[in-house]
């Protein structure tokens, strides 16, 4: 029987570390496929929540003995330090493994270095196999550990001609309801919902992830973030209910940027050495207009309603951009039909300079 090449071990890898996505933070998600001496796959894991065993244990586990000369395919280095779990580059060279393969080193200044470890006992240790495929799939906590403030989401949702709502402040509902089960989807694989107070006096949101067909409160909830500057949320406000976790970010506990309001990358900052990897912004328009003036944005996900208002608020206001040479500019990497809409997600790109 053939066996399986370490290439398609790592596409195995990447699926599995998928599976870990939501629950696993301020962990990484991390899939390993373990392959004996013969190339047959005798092990598989991933990292299914913070705290529990990684991804390279789980298949460890599995292989017992059959790991012994044969070789690892993980997508992020093994950790090199001992947390709530011992290092798995140890637990590697104990169990014989003669060869580990790598797709994306680890950042972590306290984990890294699991590969020197390992070469230093002797393992053959192969870096880069599907970079790209597996950087993509940890692209959340990846980014937060390099720069030390998490992913920003911006998800907005509008009409064809960019309408939030409609001239009399009406929005419920722009968009379908299976547009709407998909934003509580995406919210369920991320850290915190981040809403202005506007956003919350105006449409008193729950920002809780939930399942729309019977009610039922996700097992994991998001922290619920409010930048309200002068602390105006009302006490009877919905996310300030027992359903998941809420901090109301004021400009005297967070800091007040030169506009005296909330500053945004201390906020992010702020949230990031509160475990926070991945940040999806909700509203409102004002809020979303700061974080892309300021280039705190990292990608977009908008759901567009195949409908046409022709006045009312529009899903983004005072970007930074005053003529069409300061646009920002977006790339799309997926346009998908939810429902009867659409959902485009883009990344800006970089400006120059």
């Amino acid at each position: 029987m053939a066996g399986v090449s370490v290439d398609e071990a790592m596409r195995r890898a990447v699926e599995l570390a998928a599976r870990g996505l939501g629950t696993t933070s301020p962990n990484p998600v991390v899939g390993c496929v373990l392959l004996d001496a013969d190339g047959q796959v005798v092990g598989e894991g991933f990292h299914a929540y913070a705290g529990g065993p990684h991804a390279e244990i789980v298949a460890l586990a599995q292989a017992g003995e059959r790991a012994r000369g044969g070789t690892a395919v993980v997508t992020l280095e093994p950790c090199d330090h001992t947390g709530r779990t011992g290092p798995c580059s140890t637990a590697l060279v104990r169990a014989g493994v003669a060869r580990v393969v790598i797709a994306v080193p680890d950042p972590n200044p306290l984990a890294t270095g699991g590969a020197a470890t390992l070469r230093a006992a002797g393992v053959q240790v192969d870096t880069g196999v599907r970079e790209a495929e597996a950087e993509a799939g940890n692209i959340a906590w990846l980014t937060s550990m390099r720069r030390g403030w998490p992913y920003v989401i911006w998800k907005f949702a509008a009409t064809l001609d960019g309408r939030s709502a409609a001239a009399d402040g009406t929005s419920m509902w722009i968009t379908s309801e299976a547009a709407r089960m998909d934003v509580h989807a995406l919210r369920g694989t991320v850290d915190a919902v981040l809403a202005g107070v506007g956003t919350v006096l105006a449409d008193d949101p729950r920002l809780t992830a939930r399942n729309l067909r019977d009610g039922t409160l996700a097992i994991r909830q998001p922290l619920r973030v409010v930048v309200d500057t002068e602390g105006r949320t009302p006490a009877d406000a919905r996310v300030r209910d027992g359903a998941a976790r809420t901090w109301i970010a004021t400009a005297a506990e967070v800091g007040a940027g030169p506009d005296g309001r909330v500053d945004l990358p201390a906020l992010l900052a702020a949230l990031h050495g509160r475990g926070v990897r991945a940040v999806l912004l909700e509203g409102g328009p004002k809020l979303a207009g700061a974080f892309l003036a300021a280039g705190l944005v990292d990608k977009i996900v908008g759901y567009v309603a195949p409908r046409l208002l022709g006045a009312g608020p529009t899903a983004l206001v005072d970007a930074g951009v005053t003529t069409i040479a300061e646009a920002i500019d977006l790339e799309y990497v997926d346009v998908t039909q939810v429902g009867p809409d659409l959902r485009i997600t883009a990344l800006p790109r970089k400006r120059e300079g």
